[in-house]
């Protein structure tokens, strides 16, 4: 019998040979492999856009709050008779809707500016108790919408950069109508818009500013914390970034520190609880350390929570609003008086 055999390659020949074949196994195990990593780095990326998303969704909130429609008016909330009023910011760059409440042969007016995320109706505060007391008292009343309040003449809310420009139109209509005295009586953000506008030299007698809110990187994120628990950075970081793409403003354009420094040339009256989550007391106590004015006052009451002393210590709230605004009645009349007697003077 032959026998055959097969010879072995010569080392050095170019004759290899053949690779092993894996068990399939194996090759499974890679294609998982392969499939998890592809699987992570997708989550990875749709939680980084869900993340980057949420906080556009945040600016955008924060710059188109959901406000209520109306649910009455002067006449029907108060039997108070009223007109439908229409007049520009002092930019002239948007229209103002508000209620005109005259008092019989006055020429002293207080105008209500109402706080973020709320019309001028602000029921809670409320609103129209503060109007039918104030025409008792033989007070014009001017109640409007801001911007970001309005359904005919929309804007975003901006913290104080457009509002401040709608408060101080609204202050020139009253004026317009005749108005000697002039107070305004704010709440929340619209008390901080009320000093923004003060510090562009809008002339007005006295402030009563109830809840004082100031936006500002930490008074932002508290309120954000108050719908979503999210780290500070780099959420906040987020925020401002897009906050100009919703609203056209920029928040460092606020001058939160201006508007608690400033010593302004008029009373103010200022209102806070020690309760209040949304703007902290050390906005008004630090306000008020910055008041030269001898009527200035500060009134903070403990255990109070935002926007809601009238309703919670309606008494006092009364007592001491009514004291001051007598006080500065009275310092309206004297200084009219001054300057009718000086008039004379350089007459004669």
């Amino acid at each position: 019998m032959t026998t055959m055999t097969t010879p072995l390659p010569l080392a050095g020949s170019g004759n290899a040979m053949p690779a092993p074949v894996l068990p399939s196994s194996r090759r499974g195990i890679r294609r998982l492999l392969r499939t998890a990593l592809q699987l992570f780095y997708t989550l990875i990326a749709l939680s980084s856009i869900i993340f980057v998303a949420l906080h556009a969704y945040l600016a955008w909130t924060l710059s188109h709050p959901p406000v209520a429609t109306f649910g009455s008016n002067p006449m029907l909330a108060k039997s108070l008779p009223y007109s439908d009023v229409t007049f520009p910011s002092a930019d002239n760059k948007t229209q103002v809707d508000g209620w005109w409440i005259p008092s019989t042969a006055s020429r002293s007016t207080v105008v209500l500016s109402h706080g973020y995320g709320a019309n001028r109706e602000e029921l809670w505060v409320p609103m129209y108790d503060l109007a039918e007391r104030l025409h008792n008292e033989n007070y014009n009343v001017l109640m409007f919408d801001y911007g970001f309040a309005s359904t005919k003449h929309s804007t975003p809310a901006t913290g104080g950069i457009i509002e401040s420009q709608q408060l101080i139109g609204a202050i020139q209509y009253a004026r317009g109508q005749g108005s000697d005295e002039l107070i305004v009586w704010g709440f929340s953000m619209g008390a901080g818009t009320a000093l923004q506008a003060a510090l562009l030299g809008v002339p007005v007698d006295a402030m009563i500013l109830d809840s004082t809110f100031i936006p500002d990187s930490d008074t932002i994120y508290g309120n954000i914390l108050n719908w979503v628990h999210i780290p500070k950075y780099p959420s906040l970081t987020l925020v401002e970034l897009f906050f100009p793409l919703m609203s056209g403003v920029r928040l460092e354009q606020i001058p939160s520190t201006r508007i608690q420094d400033t010593a302004y040339d008029f009373p103010l009256l200022l209102i806070h609880g020690t309760a209040d989550d949304k703007a902290p007391t050390s906005i008004s106590e630090h306000i008020a350390k910055s008041q030269k004015n001898a009527l200035s006052q500060l009134w903070v009451v403990p255990g109070a929570i935002h926007e809601m002393i009238y309703r919670t210590h309606t008494a006092e709230y009364v007592q001491r609003t009514d004291s001051f605004l007598k006080q500065v009645h009275a310092g309206a009349l004297a200084k009219a008086h001054s300057s009718d007697t000086a008039q004379a003077s350089n007459s004669a």
